[in-house]
C-alpha cells in the first residue's frame, strides 16, 4: 500500500509559536548589538581616518548617541559583519558603549559589497584611492551579475554597460569612473601621491598603464630629479612602455625635462598670512595687499641705498 501524503513534522519553533510572532521575528528592527560581536566588512576600502571628523562624531555619539543606526548582516561563525557604519563603530569603542544600534539584514556578498559601497560614497571627504577600489568593487559585482564591461546588445536591442551602470548611480561620469578604477593599478607610493594631492588624477592615470616595475623605477627618477611627471610626460611614458621600449634612459629623460608652464613657486600656510589680516578679508584682497606692502619694501630699500 503506498502513502499518499508524507507526514510533515512540525518544528519546535512551530509548535510554540504562531505565524505572526514568526513573520514578525522577520522583520527588519534597529537592534542593540554589542560592539564586540560586530567586525569589519572584508577588504572594505575606506580608510578610518583620526581626523577632525571623527573627533565631531566622537563628541555627538558621546551627548546624543548614534542617530543612525549601522547596517549589518549575520556572519558564519557568529556574530555580525558590518556592512556600512565603521566610524560609529569606531566612535562606540573609543568612548567604551557596550553596544551599538544596527539594522540586522540577511545579504548576499553581492548585496553587501553594493549597499557598503553606495552608503561610503556618500561621504564628504573621501580619497581618490578610496573611489577607486570602491568603484572596482562595485563593478565586479555589476560583471557577476551578467553585465559586461563593454558594450553589448541584447536581441531586444538593449545596451548594457556596467561603467554607465555605475554612473547612473553616482555623481561621476562613466569615463571619471575608469579613471578611478585604473589607479588601482598603480603601486601604493605613487596611489599614495594622488591620495595626497602630490599627483594630478589624470598623469596618476597614464602611469597605472605601466608594469610595476617600470613604476618603481620612476619612482626612484621622479626622488632624483624632485619632480612629477606631467599629464604630456605620463602619456610619452605609458605610448614607450606599451611598446616595451621604456628604457631607463627614457625614464630619466622625460622626467627631468622641463614642463612647458614650470615656474618657481613660493608656498606659504594661509594660517600664517591671516594672521595679517582682517578676518573678512578675500583672497583676493590678501593678495593685493601683501603685493602693496611688497611695493612699499621696495621703494624703502632703494631710499636706504640712496642715502648711504
Amino acid at each position: 500500500m503506498s502513502v499518499k501524503n508524507k507526514i510533515h513534522l512540525m518544528s519546535f519553533e512551530d509548535l510554540f509559536t504562531t505565524q505572526a510572532e514568526r513573520d514578525d521575528a522577520k522583520l527588519e528592527r534597529v537592534r542593540e548589538v554589542p560592539v564586540a560581536e560586530l567586525h569589519p566588512f572584508p577588504q572594505h576600502p575606506f580608510v578610518l581616518r583620526d581626523d577632525e571628523e571623527m573627533a565631531c562624531m566622537v563628541e555627538s555619539i558621546s551627548q546624543m548617541g548614534v542617530i543612525s543606526p549601522g547596517l549589518a548582516r549575520p556572519r558564519e561563525g557568529g556574530g555580525y559583519e558590518l556592512v556600512s557604519g565603521h566610524r560609529r563603530l569606531t566612535a562606540c569603542e573609543r568612548l567604551g558603549l557596550a553596544t551599538m544600534p544596527v539594522i540586522v539584514r540577511e545579504m548576499t556578498d553581492e548585496e553587501a559589497v553594493v549597499a557598503m559601497v553606495d552608503a561610503n560614497l556618500q561621504r564628504e571627504h573621501i580619497l581618490p584611492s578610496e573611489k577607486a577600489f570602491a568603484y572596482k568593487m562595485k563593478l565586479e559585482v555589476l560583471n557577476r551579475q551578467g553585465y559586461r564591461s563593454d558594450h553589448t546588445f541584447s536581441p531586444l536591442g538593449k545596451r548594457f554597460n556596467t561603467y554607465e551602470e555605475l554612473a547612473k548611480e553616482s555623481g561621476d561620469s562613466r569615463n571619471q569612473i575608469h579613471r578611478y578604477i585604473r589607479l588601482t593599478h598603480l603601486v601604493p607610493p605613487l596611489l599614495a601621491m594622488v591620495d595626497e594631492g602630490k599627483m594630478a588624477l589624470r598623469p596618476a592615470v597614464e602611469l597605472s598603464y605601466l608594469t610595476e616595475e617600470e613604476q618603481i623605477r620612476l619612482l626612484s627618477c621622479m626622488e632624483q630629479f624632485d619632480c612629477t611627471p606631467s599629464h604630456s610626460q605620463a602619456i610619452s611614458l605609458k605610448k614607450l612602455s606599451q611598446l616595451g621600449a621604456l628604457t631607463q634612459e627614457d625614464l630619466e629623460q622625460i622626467v627631468s625635462k622641463p614642463k612647458a608652464n614650470q615656474q618657481e613657486q613660493l608656498h606659504l600656510p594661509m594660517t600664517e598670512l591671516k594672521k595679517f589680516f582682517p578676518a573678512t578679508y578675500s583672497d583676493t584682497q590678501m593678495k593685493q595687499d601683501i603685493l602693496k606692502g611688497l611695493e612699499l619694501l621696495k621703494r624703502q630699500r632703494e631710499r636706504n641705498r640712496r642715502e648711504r
